[in-house]
């Protein structure tokens, strides 16, 4: 399947997404990405940069791998599936998606 757009991906990642312990993975993946980039900041220390996609990904793929029981939407929408990280993470933020 190939989207034409990312608003009609989103349902399809939420719902890769239904297990609450894979959406709190990647939320903790999220802020741990967002922690890298202000360490890297505020230490002037570009190495901590390398935390990010490590962070990220690594919780990311452990919910999936571990909690979800399916394969991560990156290995076939890399950059869709990047966007609904952060949307998601935004969603959650707002009460629109729980955790």
């Amino acid at each position: 399947l190939m989207y034409a757009s990312f608003r009609e991906f989103y349902p399809f990642y939420l719902g890769e997404h239904g297990d609450r312990r894979c959406r709190r993975m990647h939320f903790i993946g999220s802020w741990l990405v967002i922690a890298s980039i202000v360490a890297a900041i505020a230490t002037r220390n570009p190495w901590w940069l390398l935390a990010a996609p490590v962070c990220g990904y690594g919780c990311a793929w452990i919910g999936h791998f571990v909690f979800e029981k399916n394969k991560p939407a990156t290995f076939r929408y890399p950059l869709y599936s990047l966007m609904g990280d952060w949307v998601m993470f935004a969603d959650i933020l707002r009460g629109r998606v729980r955790i």
